[in-house]
């Protein structure tokens, strides 16, 4: 399950775990305009994880989720290709 809040400045995206026990905590995705943030609480530390990502690293990560095992670079569209 997942819930989607439009901020002033963010989109926040909150997935709850709702499948089998033992479940994980929620983790909040905070989306800005120069990075996102993936928060998650931990129960062993008593604190919030948080990693923040770039905007090219998240589109990166959103390629290798349908990519075979490798390395890759991804090449930015030209300016032809993005005016179509």
């Amino acid at each position: 399950m997942f819930s989607i809040e439009h901020e002033f400045d963010s989109t926040i995206v909150t997935l709850v775990d709702d499948g089998n026990s033992p479940l994980q905590e929620d983790v909040i995705i905070n989306a800005f305009e120069e990075c996102i943030t993936v928060e998650q609480y931990d129960p062993r530390t008593d604190q919030v994880q948080k990693v923040t990502l770039s905007i090219t690293q998240v589109r990166d990560l959103g390629a290798a989720l349908n990519l075979p095992e490798g390395v890759y670079a991804l090449v930015p569209p030209s300016p032809e290709q993005q005016s179509d």
